[in-house]
């Protein structure tokens, strides 16, 4: 798979942001139902996520996703399993990325579709800092 990956990768770093954002939603349109062909594209979905360079490509993954999460049900299964983990595995770090807070508007959103796919609601800060004194 490393060739495969480098080629993403490549694509990725090099593309502009409207070549990006049909890259990524042709990545996306392979998120359905549970098999290898939907598990690979969700594996590069967040491995580029993870590895990426500047925070506008992982805004624009998010973006990707979240635009099919706010349409009506039903969810492609590959879908929602990637925008899960993304939320859920603290190896993204997502809720500490600045495009999820930049607008008190977003903030509610990433919220609701948050609670809405089963996953987390983020931390607030200010709870936290005032619980550890």
């Amino acid at each position: 798979m490393g060739s495969a990956m480098d080629i993403f990768q490549t694509l990725i770093a090099e593309l502009d942001t409207e070549g990006r954002y049909l890259f990524l939603n042709a990545i996306a349109n392979q998120l359905r139902y549970p098999n290898n062909h939907t598990h690979f594209f969700s594996f590069v979905l967040l491995y580029l996520f993870v590895e990426a360079s500047q925070e506008i490509i992982q805004e624009q993954i998010t973006r990707v996703l979240l635009e099919r999460l706010i349409v009506n049900r039903p969810h492609p299964w590959g879908l929602l399993i990637t925008f899960i983990e993304l939320i859920k595995n603290s190896r993204y770090n997502f809720w500490s990325r600045t495009f999820t807070r930049c607008a008190p508007e977003i903030e509610k959103l990433f919220e609701s579709v948050s609670r809405s796919c089963g996953g987390p609601k983020p931390v607030d800060d200010s709870m936290v800092s005032d619980n550890m004194h």
